[in-house]
């Protein structure tokens, strides 16, 4: 394995923990690329950078405490690095419509990601978020 495909592994562990867990703006500005484009993000969405910390400071952390990301493997080639990860923490704001359970989440994600000259650039990924926001639902109505 080259030190190219180690230090891409490194950056999309970085953008995991400071910018994910840990909401670092710093931390964003200095690994997504101003061209970064998400090729799967949600239809209406910004695919973009303004997007993607969208995603983060305006739908994850205000409805979730405790944030947590597991990088359970991680595969690079060229200038790719695939993760299979989950994203965990407590309900505790609402989220995508359902108020707080205070009850633990997980999201289970499977993304690719393109790094050039040290940054994101591209973005290709699955999540279960849309699951997990029906669950809530479910879970929520069959608690009234």
């Amino acid at each position: 394995m080259t030190a190219t495909i180690e230090q891409n592994k490194a950056i999309v562990r970085r953008f995991n923990k400071e910018i994910i867990e840990e909401g670092n703006p710093q931390s964003f500005q200095e690994i997504v690329d101003p061209a970064f484009i998400n090729h799967t993000a949600a239809k209406g969405m910004d695919k973009g950078p303004a997007g993607l910390i969208h995603t983060f400071e305006n739908i994850l952390r205000p409805a979730f405490s405790d944030l947590k990301v597991t990088i359970y493997e991680q595969v690079g080639e060229g200038d790719k690095v695939t993760t299979r990860k989950t994203i965990s923490g407590i309900h505790t704001g609402t989220f995508m419509g359902v108020a707080a359970t205070h009850q633990p989440v997980i999201i289970h994600v499977m993304d690719m990601v393109t790094i050039k000259n040290g940054k994101y650039y591209e973005h290709w990924g699955v999540n279960t978020m849309m699951a997990l926001a029906a669950e809530l639902k479910a879970a929520h109505t069959d608690s009234k």
